[in-house]
């Protein structure tokens, strides 16, 4: 626990949250990845093995699709999904295509409703539901991807909701509209579609905002949704998520690029430092401890970087750039940071590879998981067991080791491309038909 409490102190201050957050957060799964923005649980207990008729405290029935992972607050999960209609637009209401990308994905002709839904967590039953927008879309997305794939999140008070061209949203917990913004057109790379997950710190609310043209770091307001401040960046699509981090009392924002990894002042926008960046659509978002950030990317090649957080200025190829690795990397998964080890799989793949976070050295080299192939999911954690989820539904659970113990492999009917929540002894997984509650009985 001494562990756990020192390494919370690297994200969060007393002094920046209000209310009980400071330590409900440990009790909750309130954002996309976890209390520790690592993947991690450290007071989470679920269950080691399931099965369609094993361990399934609930199920809940989902309409539309969605790739967002849900989050948990108290006795509410929250999850969002994109539904099609059959309401088709006249031509006149069809957005036109920006002639300056290449896309190759058609963009629909009908309206999609983009909906925010809240659980009862005891029951899975449905407590609200709240049609966010109903628009049509100006681009396609990739067949294995959603419009709705932004997780959303919540600061115990209000729940932030990202639909990213189709608007940002603020609620409070029993579904009552706050604040809307319109913050304009994503051009994703090829219309491969868009993964905008909001992170709340204090009264900020961050968005990656990167694209095939104006890319932006934005920050608004959490409280008014108003923006606090806009850094262009000089980037392409990234699809990951901002990590906020304390140095020495301040607090930065970290985002992967292909092009620059980069941090920047939370208060102002302004750049601390940068370095060299990864490989083309760098997915993966950071994680860090103890003052060093662990950036990662896996697609038309491989590349793992520590950097030291107590930095200013370029950093490659300085001793700021504390090891770099470059076999076995991730593509669309996030790393698992936990102790001293990075958890991840090569590509969306079944390679494991485990890393020392000190020496970047590998402690696992790429050893095959069994009864699973691919994944989009990143991988979870909670005492002493690592949670892999596979696109088809399959989970591969290890204990917590530097050699590979198997310890189950769980299965469900349906495809998951959502990562896991973990709150006590309970875990939740968002699949293509329904949301899981999985809890020992």
């Amino acid at each position: 626990m001494r562990s756990v409490l020192a390494f919370a102190t690297v994200f969060f201050s007393s002094a920046v949250w209000a209310g009980d957050f400071e330590t409900d957060r440990f009790d909750n799964w309130h954002q996309w990845r976890g209390p520790l923005a690592t993947g991690e649980a450290p007071r989470g207990n679920p269950p080691t093995t399931w099965g369609e008729n094993a361990n399934i405290k609930w199920r809940a029935k989902l309409d539309g699709r969605g790739s967002a992972s849900p989050i948990v607050w108290g006795d509410k999960v929250f999850v969002v999904t994109s539904v099609a209609t059959d309401k088709k637009a006249e031509p006149m209401d069809r957005p036109n295509s920006d002639p300056r990308f290449d896309k190759k994905t058609q963009a629909p002709d009908y309206y999609y409703q983009f909906v925010v839904i809240c659980l009862d967590r005891a029951t899975g039953k449905e407590r609200w539901r709240k049609i966010a927008a109903e628009k049509v879309p100006h681009e396609g997305h990739h067949e294995t991807h959603s419009y709705a794939a932004g997780s959303p999140t919540t600061d115990g008070k209000l729940l932030y909701v990202s639909f990213g061209s189709f608007g940002i949203f603020a609620y409070d917990l029993d579904g009552n509209l706050n604040w809307q913004r319109d913050l304009g057109r994503l051009n994703t790379r090829l219309g491969w579609g868009e993964a905008v997950t909001p992170v709340i710190h204090g009264d900020s609310l961050l968005l990656n905002w990167d694209q095939e043209a104006d890319s932006a770091l934005i920050c608004l307001d959490a409280n008014s949704g108003t923006t606090k401040w806009k850094v262009p960046r000089d980037e392409h699509t990234s699809w990951n998520t901002p990590l906020v981090v304390s140095v020495h009392g301040e607090f930065q924002v970290i985002v992967n690029a292909t092009n620059r990894i980069r941090s920047y002042d939370l208060a102002t926008g302004k750049p601390i430092w940068e370095c060299d960046g990864m490989t083309v659509n760098a997915i993966p978002s950071a994680v860090a401890k103890d003052n060093v950030a662990y950036l990662m990317s896996g697609y038309k090649g491989q590349a793992a970087v520590a950097i030291s957080l107590e930095s200013f200025g370029e950093l490659s190829g300085t001793s700021k750039v504390i090891w770099r690795y470059a076999k076995g990397t991730p593509y669309v998964p996030s790393p698992l940071l936990l102790g001293e080890r990075l958890w991840f799989t090569q590509g969306n793949m079944q390679m494991l590879t485990v890393l020392d976070i000190k020496t970047g050295k590998p402690v696992i080299d790429q050893e095959r998981l069994p009864k699973v192939t691919s994944f989009y999911a990143s991988p979870a954690a909670a005492d002493g067991r690592i949670y892999f989820v596979g696109r088809d539904g399959t989970t591969v659970v290890l204990k917590q080791s530097d050699r590979l113990e198997l310890l189950a492999v769980n299965k469900l009917d349906d495809a998951i491309d959502a990562s896991p929540a973990i709150v006590g002894k309970q875990l939740f997984l968002r699949g293509e038909k329904f949301v899981y509650c999985i809890e020992e009985k």
